[in-house]
């Protein structure tokens, strides 16, 4: 794989990435989010196509209209969203503080599922493209929280651009009681997934060594 780009301007992706040694630029889609179902493993999967087929069409397009600056090559790219569910009810990043404060209230002392959906949009060095969609689902429990502790916690500002108002990986790990599944996919990227669905398609997404 010449190229892999990440769709997303989410930095607990591009570190997971890291973490695993891919190598990738990142590229953030820019569209507003369209949701029309209401199953949270549509809708993950729904979002994670269009980020990565905006980012997709948008470089296809630029390559075409700069075709003496570009060298035609294989790209991968990689579009994700993350959400949790709750009592049937699907939560993104909370509007404001209040908000954040509402949605761990619903969390505190109870397990809640976490959804991420993958999309992966491949695209040859003639322009061809394919295109693979997935999500990985994970279980977590949470300790209870009181009001003192929610409103600490939603006052260091970490739960306003995480979805379900907290961050497994940050400030909310003491309220963490039990996870069952991927802890990455929590994070935002299920990457042991994403690597085994690329494995299933025939991509190398590693340099050679030297």
């Amino acid at each position: 794989m010449s190229q892999i780009v990440l769709a997303s301007a989410s930095p607990r992706r591009r570190e997971l990435l890291e973490q695993v040694g891919i190598e990738f630029t990142a590229c953030p889609a820019k569209g507003e989010e369209k949701i029309e179902d209401t199953e949270p493993e549509k809708v993950v999967v729904a979002l994670s196509k269009q980020k990565a087929e905006e980012v997709a069409f948008s470089l296809l397009s630029y390559n075409e209209s700069h075709k003496k600056l570009v060298t035609p090559q294989d790209m991968l790219v990689i579009g994700a969203d993350t959400v949790v569910a709750c009592d049937g009810e699907i939560l993104g990043k909370p509007k404001d503080e209040e908000d954040a404060t509402r949605m761990l209230k619903m969390l505190s002392g109870r397990t809640h599922s976490v959804y991420t959906g993958v999309t992966l949009v491949f695209v040859d060095a003639s322009g061809r493209t394919g295109e693979k969609s997935f999500f990985e689902k994970t279980d977590v429990e949470m300790y209870p929280m009181n009001d003192d502790e929610i409103g600490r916690y939603v006052r260091t500002g970490e739960p306003m651009d995480k979805a379900g108002a907290y961050a497994i990986q940050g400030k909310c790990a003491i309220y963490i009681k039990n996870i069952s599944g991927d802890y990455n996919n929590v994070v935002g990227l299920p990457v042991a997934r994403l690597y085994q669905e690329l494995k299933k398609l025939g991509f190398e997404v590693f340099p050679e060594e030297i």
